[in-house]
């Protein structure tokens, strides 16, 4: 057998239907596409989200548009006044703020912000700390070590 001698089996290829031919064809006048309407003139259609001249749905719920950020980190949030519960020179982790139930559970990073004051030295351990925060545990001379979230 050479090359030029393969074909396809019989039938195994169909021709496409050729629309628009004449009736004889069996595809003529409206070429499978109906009688009249926005369909069946050339260039005709809608866009896929138009829908049919009611009030889209996405502009009936103005909160479901915009940009949702996927990546964003979210924090366990600690104030600064809590601190004040432990001792002075105590070292301040998040599982000890997890045993003291300040913090829910430990699949977030914690973040200290720095509302009310501390008057204690601690040293607090985090994976990040508000500018505020920062200042207040250091004028109560107290120490803090950033963690890598």
């Amino acid at each position: 057998m050479m090359e030029h001698e393969l074909a396809p089996s019989k039938g195994a290829r169909k021709n496409r239907k050729r629309v628009g031919r004449g009736d004889a064809a069996g595809q003529g006048s409206t070429a499978g596409r109906g009688m009249k309407g926005q369909k069946s003139r050339s260039g005709g259609g809608v866009s896929p989200w138009f829908e049919g001249g009611q009030l889209p749905l996405i502009k009936g719920l103005p909160m479901k548009r915009g940009f949702h950020n996927r990546f964003k980190t979210f924090y366990a949030l600690v104030k600064v006044e809590t601190l004040n519960s432990f001792d002075a020179g105590e070292r301040i982790t998040p599982e000890l703020l997890l045993e003291k139930g300040f913090v829910r559970n430990l699949n977030l990073p914690v973040k200290i912000v720095g509302d009310g004051e501390i008057s204690k030295a601690v040293t607090v351990v985090a994976s990040k700390f508000t500018k505020s925060a920062k200042d207040k545990i250091e004028a109560a001379k107290g120490t803090i070590e950033e963690t890598s979230a």
